[in-house]
């Protein structure tokens, strides 16, 4: 790890950086690159809706982002681990960052849902740091990062973490109401069906059925998705929808 004084100044670089940039995955990559001076090649943005059942849309000014492996992000959206993560829970409720592990070890967090801690582990995020971020009108927002080693966050590191997912969180929000980011809820009704079940673990050939529409024609629809959230995948697709509201699984 590097030592403080020039943990500081990439600090100050990445503020510096950020500043005034309108593209999103520019701000994340620069994000990403920051983090990495503590290790952590995981990280996750995304906005939540004001309730744990996602019954509401998130505010329509928001953007998900996250490179966590893609086995990882499939398990956690097939097995439905948005409603019962103990990370999301614990965050909700205060405004101080969340390490992993403490909330692991709360006699309050129940074996289901140490599980989704448990299996995140074995997909490579064994250990990792989060970032609530409370907004106006209820709206919330969590930064995490995350380790491939069973490693304590130091105190510092988490002061540096935090203050780069606030620019960052600041950052994108100020440029959120860009005319790409408005598309992103012109969906129509049948692509947000397929969406919707491919959120909920089907294949496009059992999607088609339960549509009464050919798998070719699900295909299509997803690729409509996938462009119009930029998602580089359908399980990406799926968790940006899930995410800001346009479906609710």
């Amino acid at each position: 790890m590097m030592g403080l004084p020039r943990i500081a100044v990439e600090l100050g670089r990445f503020l510096d950086q950020t500043d005034g940039i309108a593209q999103f995955e520019q701000l994340f990559d620069l994000l990403s690159a920051f983090a990495l001076n503590f290790d952590c090649p995981w990280i996750a943005y995304g906005p939540l809706a004001t309730d744990e059942k996602v019954s509401r849309p998130a505010q329509p000014d928001s953007a998900t982002m996250l490179n966590y492996p893609d086995e990882w992000k499939e398990r956690y959206l097939k097995m439905g681990y948005g409603r019962i993560d103990p990370i999301i829970k614990k965050s909700r409720k205060g405004v101080s960052a969340v390490r992993w592990s403490e909330v692991y070890k709360d006699a309050s967090t129940t074996e289901n849902e140490r599980r989704v801690l448990d299996e995140a582990a074995t997909f490579g995020l064994r250990s990792g740091v989060t970032v609530p971020l409370h907004g106006p009108a209820g709206s919330f927002t969590t930064v995490s990062f995350a380790q491939p080693w069973d490693r304590e966050f130091q105190n510092r590191t988490i002061t540096y973490l935090q203050i780069a997912a606030l620019q960052f969180h600041l950052m994108v929000t100020k440029f959120a109401n860009s005319s790409a980011l408005k598309q992103i809820h012109n969906l129509s009704p049948r692509e947000k069906e397929c969406i919707l079940w491919t959120a909920r673990g089907k294949s496009s050939w059992e999607t088609g059925v339960i549509l009464g529409i050919s798998s070719n024609t699900v295909d299509f629809h997803l690729k409509n998705v996938m462009r119009k959230l930029d998602a580089v995948s359908r399980t990406v697709a799926a968790i940006k929808a899930v995410g800001l509201g346009i479906i609710e699984v």
